[in-house]
C-alpha cells in the first residue's frame, strides 16, 4: 500500500527577472502534498501564481528554490532523457489549448505517448480504443485535428493524457474550450478515473463548477496558498456554493 504522497511540494519559490533588474516573485514558499487517489483543485485570480505553480509541478519549468517530488522522486533536478522518460511514465497533461499535432490523426495523437515508449502496435491500438470509448470519441479517431470541433480536440487531448494511466494527471483549465455538456462529460470522466482507478488529479481552474468535482481546493493569492476547502460529506451543489462564497471574499 502506497503511503507516500504522489506529489510533494516543499517551500517552492519562483522569481522572474535577473538579480540586477526588477524582479517579480510569482511563488512565495508554497508547500503542500497530494495523496494517492486524491482529486485536488487549485483556484486563483489571473496573476495569482497558479499557472506558474502548475508549470513547475508538471516539470515544464523549474523553481527558483524548493523541491517537487512525484511518486517519491525529486523531479526538480531531472534533465534530458531522464526527465522525458519520467514525464512519459508518470505524468499526464490536459492543457486548455489542446497541443495536438496537426499532421497526425486523432488516433496517432492519442497513441503518441505509447509510441514514444515503444509499446507494441496492437497494444497501442487497444489502449487507444479503450480511452476513446470512455471519452466518446471512437468515431473521430481517423480524423485530423483540423476536422474536429474544439470540444472533440479537447477530448482527444484528454485521451492522450489518460492513455498511459499516469500516476498524476495535471489539468490546466481543461474545460475552457468545451460547451457545458462536453465539459460535464469530461469532468465526469476525470472523476470516474480518479474514483475507480485511483489516478490522482490536480486541476487548475477558475471555474467553480469544475472545481466542485475536487475533493479539496487550495486557493492561491499573491503567490501563496491561503484558504483551503474540503468537499467532505457536502453535496456537489453545497460545495459549489461554498466555492462561490470563498471566491467572493477573495475578490473583495
Amino acid at each position: 500500500m502506497q503511503t507516500q504522497p504522489v506529489v510533494s511540494v516543499k517551500a517552492v519559490t519562483k522569481t522572474y527577472g535577473k538579480p540586477n533588474q526588477k524582479q517579480f516573485q510569482a511563488l512565495k514558499g508554497v508547500t503542500f502534498d497530494v495523496q494517492p487517489g486524491e482529486f485536488v483543485g487549485i483556484m486563483g485570480a489571473s496573476g495569482s501564481g497558479k499557472t506558474t505553480l502548475l508549470n513547475i509541478l508538471s516539470t515544464l519549468d523549474r523553481p527558483t528554490s524548493g523541491t517537487v517530488a512525484i511518486n517519491g522522486r525529486a523531479v526538480t533536478g531531472l534533465t534530458g532523457n531522464a526527465l522525458a522518460d519520467f514525464r512519459a511514465h508518470q505524468v499526464g497533461f490536459i492543457f486548455q489549448d489542446f497541443n495536438l499535432l496537426e499532421n497526425l490523426t486523432a488516433r496517432e495523437n492519442i497513441a503518441l505517448p505509447l509510441a514514444l515508449q515503444n509499446m507494441a502496435t496492437k497494444a497501442q491500438r487497444d489502449a487507444v480504443d479503450r480511452v476513446a470509448a470512455t471519452l466518446g470519441i471512437a468515431e473521430v479517431l481517423d480524423h485530423y485535428p483540423t476536422e474536429l470541433s474544439g470540444g472533440q480536440k479537447q477530448r482527444v487531448a484528454a485521451a492522450r493524457a489518460l492513455v498511459q494511466e499516469p500516476a498524476i494527471l495535471f489539468g490546466d483549465e481543461p474545460t475552457g474550450a468545451l460547451d457545458s455538456t462536453s465539459a460535464k462529460d469530461l469532468l465526469d470522466t476525470m472523476a470516474s478515473l480518479n474514483r475507480e482507478q485511483g489516478v490522482a488529479i490536480l486541476l487548475v481552474t477558475h471555474d467553480p463548477f469544475s472545481a466542485s468535482y475536487a475533493q479539496r481546493i487550495m486557493f492561491i493569492k499573491d503567490g501563496q496558498i491561503g484558504t483551503e476547502l474540503v468537499h467532505g460529506t457536502k453535496s456537489q451543489e453545497e460545495f459549489y456554493q461554498e466555492i462561490l462564497q470563498t471566491l467572493g471574499t477573495f475578490q473583495q
